[in-house]
C-alpha cells in the first residue's frame, strides 16, 4: 500500500528539491565554515556551495567537511599561482588539453591521453593536471558548472602514469 509518503533518508538528509530549502543549507555551510578573506571567498559562491551540497546529498556536514578540506588544499597548494612556464614542458606531448569543441550539452571537454606521458617528475605531472583543471574551470560559460573527460586510453600502459598519486589528488 502507497500513502504516497516518503520515508526519510536514514541520516536525516533528504534532497532538498525547494530553493527555499536549498537557501537555507547554503547559508547553513556559509555559517559552519566561518568567515572569509582573500580568494577563498571566491570559491564559496552560493553556486559553489550548492555543488558541494549536491555532491553530499545536501547533508551538510559531509559538504561543510569536503568544503573545508578543499579550502585547505588550496591554502597550502596555491593552484592559482601555477603559471604556464611551470608547466609547459609537461605540456610539450599534448597529454592534456581542452578541446575547442564542447558535447551535446554545451560543457566543455577537456582531453587526457596518458600514452602522451613525457616525464617522471609526478610532482610536475600532478601539476600540470591542475594547472589545465583550473584553466577549463576558469574558462567554463557562466551558466555551466560540469565539464567532460575523455581519457583516451589508446597505446596507454601503467608505466605512463602514477595512479596512487593521481587516484589521491582527484579524490580530494
Amino acid at each position: 500500500m502507497n500513502t504516497g509518503l516518503k520515508k526519510p533518508a536514514p541520516d536525516g538528509c533528504e534532497n532538498s528539491s525547494s530553493p527555499e530549502l536549498q537557501q537555507g543549507k547554503i547559508n547553513e555551510v556559509r555559517r559552519l565554515i566561518g568567515p572569509l578573506s582573500g580568494t577563498l571567498a571566491l570559491y564559496c559562491s552560493d553556486a559553489s556551495i550548492a555543488r558541494y551540497l549536491r555532491a553530499r546529498n545536501w547533508n551538510v556536514k559531509k559538504a561543510v567537511k569536503m568544503l573545508k578540506a578543499s579550502l585547505k588544499w588550496r591554502l597550502e597548494y596555491k593552484p592559482e599561482g601555477i603559471r604556464w612556464d611551470d608547466v609547459s614542458m609537461e605540456a610539450e606531448t599534448g597529454k592534456i588539453y581542452r578541446s575547442n569543441y564542447k558535447d551535446k550539452y554545451g560543457r566543455p571537454v577537456l582531453v587526457m591521453r596518458p600514452r602522451c606521458q613525457n616525464s617522471k617528475s609526478i610532482k610536475g605531472q600532478i601539476k600540470y593536471l591542475v594547472y589545465c583543471m583550473e584553466n577549463a574551470i576558469l574558462n567554463l560559460p557562466e551558466d555551466q558548472e560540469q565539464m567532460v573527460w575523455l581519457i583516451d586510453f589508446h597505446g596507454f600502459s601503467m608505466s605512463n602514469i602514477s595512479i596512487k598519486e593521481t587516484i589521491s589528488f582527484l579524490a580530494s
